[in-house]
């Protein structure tokens, strides 16, 4: 039901590599796209989205690239899908454009904005730091980190 947005997903692929980085090295877009395997125009997209909100810098040029200037630790997995894809909006009705057309008559409207509100709740106190910490296989429990 509730899954990340692709754009999300580039997103933190994109900052895992460069929190594997020395603070400050500069990381350029092919260098992440080489080792994530991410399309290049979706992962320059999602930079420059994250660059715009001064969670990257960026600098041009032949040996330029993008470093992070946010503490991860400090940055909610909230924060990030706003900057990306906008407010959280599990149901159509609960979205910017809020183009229902049976909102008038719906029965479950208190019940799902409740909903959004816990599930943004949820990932305002997440840190995209914290994710970074749970180990890198798939098997490994949802629940467990390493520290």
């Amino acid at each position: 039901m509730n899954r990340l947005n692709r754009k999300i997903e580039y997103a933190l692929m994109a900052l895992k590599v460069m929190a594997d980085k020395r603070p400050g090295e500069l990381t350029s877009a092919k260098e992440i796209v080489e080792k994530t395997g991410c399309p290049f125009d979706a992962t320059a997209r999602v930079l420059q989205q994250m660059t715009q909100k001064a969670i990257l810098r960026s600098e041009q040029g032949a040996y330029g690239g993008y470093a992070l200037v946010r503490d991860l630790q400090r940055f909610s997995v909230l924060e990030l899908m706003e900057i990306i894809i906008g407010p959280l909006a599990l149901a159509r009705c609960l979205g910017i454009e809020d183009d229902c057309e049976i909102k008038d008559r719906c029965n479950i409207l208190g019940p799902i904005t409740a909903l959004n509100r816990r599930v943004s709740e949820f990932y305002s106190q997440v840190s995209v730091g914290e994710l970074f910490k749970f180990r890198h296989r798939p098997e490994v429990c949802a629940d467990e980190v390493t520290t």
